[in-house]
């Protein structure tokens, strides 16, 4: 069964267990309490493997933990404690590029007669030139427009989207396939339920068709599961619709960065400008087409994009407006760490990625120190010991819509989605029904600064869910300020 709640680690920034400042894998499963306590059924973690840079993106084995994050006996032990407690592990899995310094570049820039020059792209720079691809379009993932870099002694040129330290791997190569899949295999064996895969698109170069990435994804799928059954794969396809869809044919699911920004923009201009619901239904829509029991991955925000917080100004009932949204619509969701605790954070990167805040400073035993917080410090972020204990905080708030989705069979549902439109017109509210065999709910999200009233025709048996001291009464519904209201209907 798919877990009803995914939670994002930033390793390196959620809990230091052996007080280097570091966090690492103890410094998580001493957390595993607090993370069931939240709801979490499963979590997504940043890259552990060794690397040479902070965020470990740029892999140098494939095979082993960062000594940074602890060892491969601490991993099993995270996987067997998570399991115990009922959560999965997702592992961060990037095979579109490696590290510059990964054993198979070293080896493949040494000579081009290396058994490992073909698991990288190289071309001398007349080819590249006749060729036109001297130039790449910017993309929302990666803003490098010149892909191809020198490598000392080499008169060709290799490739790399993402930077000169993170050369692309080269698909057409099957030896390199094969080591992919013998990679997946081993963590599998592991125990993990499955993996995030980084840059999803960007595994073959732009100039080959693009239905060699969703081939890719779909191959690799059909051989773990021979070999493991269930597997759950979640893609970063940062595109549209159209584009997400083919990869739904290999992917479990892909996240939903079109929703994502559509929550944000709603709430920051405190209109649906978006028509949100319709939007998302066409979307649904695409992807039954290529495959009919996808997976929506939802979310509010991830270690690349600037923390929802801020977006939307830490404006409290916008944040809790936005927690509602993500815990009413349809999906999988998956929740940033720290979010619950409404973490800010803006570019560059790393300010993405800051401390958890456990408890003040000089109660704070598993905060991380790698890098002093701009936004996550004692002044500006109440830290989850205090939210823990206010009812009203954002923190509680979280926990509540949580608990209250899972225990609501039209809202729990991941797939197929049920999703229909309200038929309610009025751009200051989201509102929508999910329904299943065991019950029917309206939704009404108040977008506004504004009380909103209006008359209801729907045969309402029960107000399940109030926010903000909204009310209902007869046919009346009466929205606070960004207020939610989730109403039973009777089956007609």
């Amino acid at each position: 069964m798919i877990p009803a709640l995914f939670y994002q680690i930033f390793v390196r920034s959620f809990s230091d267990g052996n007080g280097d400042g570091i966090g690492d894998l103890r410094g998580i499963i001493h957390k595993l309490d607090y993370l069931a306590y939240l709801g979490v059924e499963g979590i997504w973690l940043s890259p552990v493997f060794p690397s040479p840079s902070y965020h470990k993106y740029d892999v140098t084995d494939y095979y082993g933990i960062d000594p940074e994050y602890g060892t491969m006996a601490d991993f099993d032990e995270l996987v067997e404690t998570a399991g115990r407690k009922g959560i999965k592990i997702l592992l961060d899995l990037v095979v579109s590029h490696t590290s510059r310094l990964h054993p198979w570049f070293r080896e493949a820039q040494s000579s081009p007669g290396s058994p490992y020059r073909d698991y990288y792209i190289w071309k001398s720079p007349a080819i590249i030139r006749n060729l036109g691809l001297a130039t790449r379009h910017a993309t929302p993932d990666t803003a490098i427009r010149k892909p191809w870099h020198k490598a000392p002694g080499n008169t060709e040129k290799y490739y790399g989207i993402f930077s000169a330290e993170m050369p692309d791997l080269n698909l057409e190569n099957l030896p390199t396939r094969i080591e992919i899949l013998e990679i997946a295999r081993f963590w599998m064996r592991k125990g993990v339920y499955g993996f995030r895969l980084d840059a999803a698109k960007h595994l073959y170069p732009s100039w080959l068709p693009t239905e060699r990435n969703t081939r890719f994804w779909e191959a690799l799928r059909e051989e773990l599961e021979k070999d493991f059954g269930e597997v759950y794969l979640v893609g970063e396809v940062w595109s549209a619709p159209q584009q997400v869809a083919p990869f739904l044919r290999g992917l479990t699911a892909s996240f939903n960065f079109e929703l994502c920004y559509d929550i944000r923009d709603v709430l920051l201009h405190e209109h649906d400008t978006r028509n949100l619901v319709a939007k998302l239904l066409e979307s649904y829509r695409i992807y039954s087409a290529v495959n009919p029991g996808f997976t929506d991955a939802t979310f509010l925000g991830n270690h690349d994009q600037e923390r929802i917080a801020s977006v939307l100004q830490n404006h409290t009932r916008k944040l809790m407006a936005a927690v509602n949204l993500l815990m009413t619509l349809p999906g999988n969701p998956f929740l940033y760490y720290g979010e619950e605790l409404a973490t800010e954070g803006k570019k560059p990167d790393q300010r993405l990625r800051e401390p958890f805040l456990w408890n003040y400073r000089h109660n704070d035993l598993f905060r991380t120190g790698w890098i002093r917080g701009h936004y996550s410090h004692d002044l500006r972020l109440r830290p989850l010991a205090v939210q823990s204990e206010d009812h009203s905080s954002v923190f509680s708030h979280y926990r509540r819509m949580i608990g209250f989705r899972k225990a609501h069979p039209a809202l729990a549902q991941i797939t197929p989605a049920n999703l229909e439109e309200s038929g309610i017109d009025d751009h200051t509210l989201i509102s929508f029904i999910r329904t299943n065999p065991g019950e029917k709910l309206l939704i009404l999200q108040n977008l506004s600064n504004e009380i909103r009233t209006l008359e209801l025709n729907f045969s309402i048996n029960q107000l399940l869910l109030s926010t903000q001291k909204s009310t209902f009464f007869g046919s009346s519904a009466c929205l606070q300020p960004f207020g939610l209201l989730v109403l039973a209907l009777g089956h007609t």
